[in-house]
């Protein structure tokens, strides 16, 4: 393995863990004004999906649930991401707020039934992201496989916190450029 590969590696999980520590030193009261903040700036400048997929905040990501159900009740279909094999894109599976959840291998709550879907748009939450509209995941790869074998590709939403801007996120061949990244402070188009 080369030093290039294991310096980038190596930095990239530093960053990964730096990022989740800004997250996790919000209080409560301002993560959930930053989080509505966000979720104004998406329903003003997206008109509500067909179909979106979300992910269920963990380790301090935005909260978009509300946004969610507020698109669900405006006859959007909503689906969470579901891990089916490590190391395989992900699949979509319907979500109401009535759908039973459990936790999944990551920890993360997920529909343990319900109809698989393909998303119109899809949120991915941001640890760390970049003024050229790459972000930073947790290192699994998932939603870069998901994006790259999605036909058609649905419209790619980055949603996270200025927190967690930087410079760049060192983008390497494997990463998804995303369509658009909304913040607290607004929403950016980088996709054409």
């Amino acid at each position: 393995m080369n030093d290039d590969f294991e310096d980038s590696t190596a930095w990239r999980k530093a960053l990964r863990r730096e990022m989740v520590t800004r997250r996790s030193l919000l209080s409560g009261a301002e993560h959930r004004r930053l989080s509505a903040a966000i979720g104004e700036h998406l329903r003003s400048t997206f008109a509500v999906p067909e179909s979106f997929a979300f992910c269920w905040p963990i380790k301090h990501e935005p909260d978009l649930r509300d946004v969610a159900e507020t698109w669900r009740q405006a006859g959007a279909r909503a689906a969470l991401p579901v891990v089916v094999e490590v190391d395989a894109p992900l699949r979509f599976r319907a979500w109401t707020a009535a759908s039973r959840l459990l936790e999944d291998r990551y920890g993360i709550p997920t529909p343990v039934d319900g109809e698989w879907l393909v998303p119109a748009l899809i949120l991915l939450p941001l640890n760390g992201f970049d003024p050229a509209g790459y972000r930073l995941g947790y290192g699994g790869g998932y939603f870069d496989r998901t994006l790259a074998t999605l036909r058609p590709r649905p419209l790619t939403v980055g949603v996270g916190f200025e927190i967690n801007r930087v410079d760049s996120i060192r983008p390497e061949s494997h990463d998804q450029r995303l369509d658009w990244i909304v913040t607290e402070a607004g929403a950016v188009r980088h996709g054409d």
